[in-house]
Formats: structure tokens, C-alpha cells, sequence
């Protein structure tokens, strides 16, 4: 007769958690910028690493991963400015394969700090000339919502913690990685609420 006792962990008297039967697929990328909000994110994952990690498929995280390559994902998190030509077309191939794009942090918002330059006066460009070529350097720097769609955003510089875990988990409810909230609980996936009369971006 089969044994139907649940399994448990060697050190745990308590069954195993089920797994899921769908993990979120998801990217994190770099642009120019500091890459504060990735070492940010770490800082989350060791803090919701246990209740995240089956329910998380990273398909691409340079910060953690010794090799990455470029797949379908459902949540792409995109850190930095887009201030290259190089970089405007990487971000538009990641926006091809995401079914989601979540910008994270002030640089990948709104270009700030890295849109300095924005600002610099005739003289000064034509000082900084020269390099802005030799990289093939956009005239602006911006943020990614300039070059692709943007679903949801985190903002802070680095990102703020309690945005980025409810941005996080209400993907995980779209996708079905997680059980949906109460109806009247519900927020949308960019983390606003349902609720008739809330702000969904306050």
C-alpha cells in the first residue's frame, strides 16, 4: 500500500512546501547607471529568498548568474538610462521578449542622475564631443519609457524596498504563480488597487 505520509525536511518535523505547479520567468537588466537597485534587489532576496525561491525562475541576472542568455520572460526589471544606441536596441529586444517591463529606480524612470548632460551648455558638448561619438552616445539620455512600453515602474534611487515586493508578487498573482488576492483586496499588476476612487500610481 502507498504511503501517503507528506514528506518532510531532514532538520524539520513540519511536511514540505507544495511546488508550484508555474514559477515566474523573470530578467534583470542593467544600463547606465550605478546598478545600485540590483544590489538593492540582493539585499530583498536574502530577506524573501525563501519564499520566493520556487516560486522565481531568473533567467537573466548578470549581478548573480556566471552565464545568462536572452529568453522569453514574463517580468523583464530594467535598472539604468538608455543613453547609447546600443543600449536603445538591447532594450528593445528585451521588450520583445518580455511579456512585462517593470523600470526600476530613478535612472531607468527618468534618466536622472545620468541626464545631466541634458543640460550641459554648447561649449561643454563640444568639449565632451569626441567621446559621445566614439561610444555612439544618444544626444539625450532618457529613461526607458522613451524608447519602449513601460508596465509598471519602482521608483526611488536606490529602488524602494515595499514597492518592489508588491510590484513583484502582484506579477506573481497575474501569471498564476500565486493565488489570487479577495476581489476587494486586489490590487492591479502595476500595484495600485482595484478599488473604485484610489490612486493606482500614488
Amino acid at each position: 500500500m502507498a504511503d501517503n505520509t507528506p514528506a518532510t525536511h531532514p532538520d524539520s518535523s513540519g511536511p514540505m512546501p507544495a511546488v508550484p505547479a508555474k514559477k515566474l520567468r523573470v530578467g534583470f537588466f542593467s544600463f547606465t547607471g550605478c546598478e545600485g537597485c540590483m544590489v538593492e534587489f540582493t539585499e530583498i532576496l536574502n530577506e524573501k529568498y525563501f519564499e520566493w525561491a520556487p516560486l522565481l525562475d531568473v533567467v537573466y541576472f548578470r549581478l548573480i548568474k556566471g552565464k545568462n542568455k536572452l529568453a522569453p520572460m514574463d517580468v523583464a526589471f530594467i535598472e539604468g538610462a538608455i543613453s547609447s544606441e546600443k543600449e536603445a536596441l538591447r532594450m528593445q529586444e528585451i521588450r520583445r521578449l518580455a511579456a512585462k517591463v517593470v523600470a526600476i529606480g530613478s535612472c531607468a524612470i527618468t534618466g536622472a542622475p545620468n541626464n545631466y548632460r541634458n543640460n550641459f551648455d554648447e561649449k561643454t558638448i563640444e568639449e565632451i564631443r569626441p567621446i559621445l561619438e566614439r561610444f555612439h552616445h544618444r544626444p539625450k539620455v532618457t529613461g526607458i519609457g522613451d524608447v519602449v512600453k513601460v508596465d509598471a515602474q519602482v521608483p526611488g534611487c536606490p529602488i524602494l524596498h515595499a514597492k518592489f515586493i508588491e510590484v513583484m508578487e502582484n506579477y506573481m498573482r497575474e501569471f498564476g504563480v500565486l493565488p489570487p488576492l479577495p476581489k476587494k483586496e486586489a490590487p492591479n499588476a502595476e500595484g495600485g488597487s482595484e478599488n473604485k476612487g484610489g490612486d493606482a500610481h500614488a
